[in-house]
């Protein structure tokens, strides 16, 4: 069965400046939505801001393999209780793929638990990605390097909390450095971080970004059950032990009772 995944997209700039029309007349999700199709075993569907509950009603979330996240001007806007929702999701199992300025997302913060803030300077500059993992599934069939001749730097320190993998690091025109493939693992959910996609610029028509977008989807598939009752307290009463013991000191719970800690 295919992953079933969702790419999702501000939508703002697209509608707004006639230069990021001209290059992604789709839209940035859409764009990324075919890039993904293209291999038989991905399904990918779109969704953006401006939908009812942001395109992520909980029947469609409950039905996600992998979400990918796009935003940039609009992170304020998006509903605190969908980032609950997606959090939630990702707990259970569901991937997660961050894109460029969603580095600043809600659900990015969210999950991270830190500012995650970076030096960054719009100049149209070469950045060259070095794949500092070779072996990594997210970097499968890349060149050890590859270049994009126009992007948005991006540059450290960058406030994020020390990953499990970092499989690209870039090289910018100006001299700054970055991590900009990330990976964690939150809950039972993959989540990658991929830092190119500047919206003026042709990233996601690139084939060297095309192909580490469809490795992540399947990288950051867990095809295992979703963990039950994740919306439960996560300290759970233990009434009886597996060993003889003796009880000691004073019992505040009754038995049977549960309930937060």
């Amino acid at each position: 069965m295919a992953i079933n995944t969702i790419v999702w997209g501000e939508n703002v700039h697209e509608q707004s400046n006639a230069g990021v029309r001209d290059i992604y007349p789709e839209g940035l999700h859409g764009t990324i939505a075919a890039a993904l199709n293209t291999d038989a075993a991905i399904h990918a569907t779109t969704a953006t801001l401006q939908e009812p509950e942001h395109g992520l009603g909980q029947a469609r979330l409950d039905g996600c393999d992998v979400l990918l996240w796009w935003g940039h001007a609009a992170h304020g806007d998006v509903s605190d209780e969908i980032v609950e929702r997606v959090a939630l999701r990702v707990w259970e199992g569901m991937g997660l793929i961050l894109l460029h300025s969603a580095h600043f997302s809600k659900i990015f913060k969210r999950l991270m638990g830190t500012p995650c803030n970076l030096t960054w300077r719009e100049a149209g500059e070469r950045e060259r990605l070095w794949v500092t993992t070779r072996s990594h599934p997210i970097a499968a069939g890349l060149p050890d390097h590859f270049e994009l001749e126009n992007e948005e730097m991006y540059g450290e320190p960058f406030g994020v909390p020390e990953p499990l993998e970092t499989v690209f690091v870039s090289w910018f025109e100006g001299g700054e450095v970055f991590r900009s493939g990330l990976t964690y693992r939150r809950g039972a959910g993959n989540v990658f971080y991929f830092r190119p996609g500047h919206e003026t610029y042709p990233t996601y028509h690139n084939a060297h970004v095309q192909t580490v977008l469809r490795n992540a989807v399947k990288w950051a598939h867990n095809p295992q059950p979703a963990l039950a009752d994740a919306t439960d307290a996560p300290n759970v009463p233990v009434e009886r032990a597996l060993e003889p013991i003796s009880a000691r000191g004073l019992q505040l719970h009754k038995p049977g009772e549960s309930g937060l800690r």
